[in-house]
């Protein structure tokens, strides 16, 4: 794959960032593109392994030497062809994703992986600027009808695979718009909304309809939909965010991350922002508790807003800036991770629990907080205050939100609070509801929310019609 003797030839090359100073001004993405000959030469350094470790760190099954190969010799068009042959979106995942392939490419035992990501970004967008993404529209129609309960990527992989097999598909969403956390979670400079709108399009092309701001289980009752299709895919995130109980908990300015990321996302798009209070970073001191991506997101996104200063609190110690490559790869390493974020001054304090909140009026001013020696206990005499205008709550997702839909349906819960179904059929305690992404496996990544909703489809597709052509 590629050219024999390309990772010899070609160091890696990773795209660039706009300046600091220029990228805070604005919610725009600031990623620098790498030029056409620069990515037919990281295509290049793709080397023949032997076997192909990235295959076991992409959770979509990306046949990544054979789309690298195919840049590296120019042939952009069978590229796109592979690479949406187990990838729907793959504009969301060259942008979002961690990129465990590249933890896993036998390259990275030098720490010098195949640029998989950026090329993957590459091959995406160039298929759409040279009008290669068009609508999949199934040529017959089988007549079942299938609803679909989430617009995240989850929810759309499903339901657009469903399309494709020529089913019925409504897909539901609580929120004005579809994309899930990739619209209302993630912020623009890391992904501009855009690329969604355009899928969506595409979507309704191939016949899936979009049903947005239906809350299930609020709006309408969730048995409706039960006894109205012949099947339903419960796709929604796991947005039951985990709380910190301390004292001044209540106090005004100590916020869930989430709601402090879907306020600015809904600003960006000109959407009001409901009967809430107002959650804002300009002029702040920020603390963000939490040293997970949510948690990064909310630093560049406080940076944009005028911070004042912002402060990053992680429970766990500080990991190591290299792994020990002789005992992690090609599997996913605990080390040190400095997001584009956290490179525009953060301050970053590992090994530290939060005490209390205090502040005045009802609202924070201070957090009050103590270092934890190696077996996460206090450390008496290392207690310190942290001035705090603004306490950002970013430490992770326990499971999906029971009230409503979950425990209207009185479907089976696993012992995390999940929904409970397997990999293989994807059906829950009830003979037509099926279960994929966040919902069921519980926070994850966007890739593994398309894999799952892709393996879904496959899964629904073969309960409807006794068998299924679908690739899982």
């Amino acid at each position: 794959m590629g050219k024999v003797t390309g990772f010899l030839e070609f160091d890696r090359k990773e795209q660039r960032y706009a300046p600091v100073a220029e990228r805070v001004r604005n919610f725009n993405e600031f990623v620098v593109p790498l030029d056409e000959n620069t990515l037919k030469q990281q295509g290049a350094r793709c080397m023949d392994c032997g076997i192909p470790f990235c295959h076991t760190g992409c959770p979509v099954d990306n046949i990544i030497p054979d789309w690298n190969d195919l840049v590296y010799r120019d042939q952009w068009r069978e590229a796109i062809e592979v690479l949406h042959s187990t990838n729907n979106f793959p504009e969301f995942t060259g942008r979002v994703c961690p990129a465990p392939c590249e933890e896993a490419c036998t390259l990275n035992i030098d720490d010098a992986p195949v640029t998989i990501k950026t090329i993957e970004c590459a091959i995406a967008d160039r298929a759409w600027q040279e009008g290669w993404a068009v609508p999949d529209i199934s040529a017959g129609r089988t007549g079942k009808r299938v609803a679909v309960v989430g617009a995240g990527p989850a929810g759309m992989a499903c339901a657009q695979q469903l399309a494709r097999a020529g089913h019925d598909v409504t897909l539901f969403d609580k929120n004005a718009k579809p994309g899930g956390l990739l619209r209302y979670g993630i912020p623009d400079f890391k992904m501009e909304k855009h690329y969604i709108d355009r899928r969506v399009t595409q979507m309704e092309a191939e016949g899936v309809i979009f049903r947005t701001g239906v809350h299930v289980g609020v709006d309408m009752e969730a048995q409706d939909l039960v006894r109205k299709y012949d099947a339903v895919v419960l796709a929604g995130g796991s947005e039951k965010a985990r709380d910190l109980p301390v004292e001044g908990r209540g106090l005004r300015g100590v916020e869930f991350a989430m709601d402090f990321l879907l306020q600015q996302n809904r600003r960006i798009s000109g959407e009001p922002l409901g009967e809430v209070e107002e959650i804002h970073a300009q002029g702040k001191h920020v603390v963000v508790i939490g040293g997970g991506d949510t948690g990064s997101d909310c630093i560049g996104t406080s940076f944009r807003q005028g911070a004042a200063s912002v402060t990053q609190l992680e429970i766990l110690p500080m990991p190591p800036e290299k792994p020990d490559k002789g005992t992690t790869w090609p599997l996913w390493p605990l080390r040190l991770r400095t997001s584009s974020s956290h490179a525009e001054g953060a301050e970053r304090d590992w090994s530290v629990a939060t005490k209390c909140l205090s502040g005045a009026n009802g609202t924070v001013s201070k957090l009050h907080a103590v270092r934890l020696d190696e077996g996460m206990q206090e450390m008496p005499g290392t207690e310190f205050d942290l001035q705090a205008g603004l306490v950002l709550l970013a430490m992770g997702f326990v499971h999906p939100v029971h009230e409503g839909m979950i425990e209207e349906l009185g479907v089976e819960l696993d012992t995390r609070g999940n929904v409970l179904a397997d990999t293989e059929r994807y059906i829950t305690s009830l003979p037509n509801v099926f279960a994929a992404g966040d919902m069921r496996r519980g926070q994850s990544l966007v890739v593994w929310a398309i894999r799952e909703g892709r393996q879904c489809a496959y899964a629904v597709d073969e309960f409807l019609m006794g068998e299924s052509s679908l690739p899982r």
